[in-house]
């Protein structure tokens, strides 16, 4: 009986530990992005669109990651995916987007505006036009868009309609046979320590806004303040400097 008590027990401990795991940030990206990268091989075909994922580039000031490239002759297409749940607020000019789940709120960035890095720096590295090159965002996981979308913000399957949407043969063959080959050329090799580098340089990036945040609704500047009552006692949160006059604030996940 004990023996049996004890095998049970050890055996709870690896499910209690990747129960833990899969609500992770981490888990929660990488399961995203194997989500496309599965779809992508799967409903795409192999002749017309060549998928490239996880690409980590240098900048000016550091580097930038890149989730899925998909490279045609209808352009390239840089993926953004977000494994998110809850309802989902945000239009195209909003720096911050917001999301709820049932009495919980929080804002993150906007997708197409980090994104556009990622565009911009792929366009000049390829020597691409703007007409080639498309910005998409893709949503996995159980969420629910709010408010109306731009056509390039997607949930699960549609970020494959919309890529076949596109059919302009924009790029010829051996444009695409070049693209792909400065991609292998210029991205840096895929390690434990070019991500490490890349994780530590966002660090840095965020650090650098946590000084630096901007009250969406009166563009006054936010302070960081602790709450001293209620259920989220103890929690830090963005209160704007106008407080009472303006009550907007953003919770700090």
């Amino acid at each position: 009986m004990i023996e049996h008590l004890l095998v049970s027990y050890w055996l709870l401990i690896p499910i209690a530990l990747f129960a833990l795991l899969v609500k992770t940030p981490w888990f929660k990206g990488v399961w995203g992005e194997f989500v496309v990268n599965l779809l992508s091989n799967i409903f795409l075909n192999k002749n017309d669109y060549h998928l490239v994922r996880n690409v980590t580039v240098p900048t000016n000031n550091g580097t930038t990651q890149i989730d899925h490239i998909i490279v045609s002759q209808y352009g390239v297409f840089v993926v953004e995916t977000k494994n998110m749940k809850g309802w989902i607020f945000g239009s195209a000019g909003q720096k911050m987007w917001t999301q709820k789940i049932y009495k919980h709120t929080s804002q993150f960035q906007n997708p197409l505006h980090q994104n556009y890095k990622h565009v911009k720096t792929l366009q000049e590295l390829l020597g691409l036009t703007d007409e080639s090159i498309h910005s998409l965002i893709v949503f996995i996981g159980d969420s629910t868009f709010k408010t109306d979308m731009p056509d390039n913000v997607t949930q699960g399957f549609g970020y494959l309609r919309y890529i076949k949407s596109k059919r302009e043969n924009i790029l010829p063959l051996s444009k695409v046979n070049e693209v792909m080959a400065k991609i292998e050329t210029e991205r840096l090799t895929p390690s434990f320590k070019t991500h490490r580098e890349h994780v530590q340089h966002v660090k840095e990036i965020v650090r650098e806004k946590e000084n630096q945040m901007t009250c969406q609704k009166c563009g006054s500047p936010m302070v960081k303040r602790q709450a001293k009552k209620g259920a989220n006692k103890g929690n830090l949160f963005w209160g704007c400097s106008q407080y009472p006059k303006c009550k907007n604030i953003v919770n700090i996940t």
